[in-house]
């Protein structure tokens, strides 16, 4: 069975943050996962890498950004989202 959008963003979280994925909670913030903004940047470009997309993400202005990183469901959520809207 294929892992899903949201199993593989955990995994990629994890991996940035150094955990296993069961430590992973979706109402996480990055901040709680201790993922410095170098680390965030490595997620981004895995995640783009893993499901073939784009994200729209500033590092710079991060808070300008489409892409919601607030909690590990929001990044998830974005993901899906994209995912959903290249296939369409």
């Amino acid at each position: 069975m294929a892992e899903s959008v949201r199993d593989r963003v955990v995994r990629i979280v994890a991996e940035q943050a150094l955990l296993e994925p069961s430590d992973i909670a979706m109402d996480q913030t990055l901040e709680d996962l201790s993922l410095d903004s170098m680390a965030l940047v490595e997620a981004i470009f895995a995640i783009e890498e893993e499901f073939d997309i784009s994200v729209p993400f500033n590092a710079n202005e991060p808070d300008k950004s489409a892409f919601d990183i607030s909690s590990v469901a929001s990044i998830v959520a974005a993901v899906e989202a994209l995912v959903a809207e290249q296939s369409s």
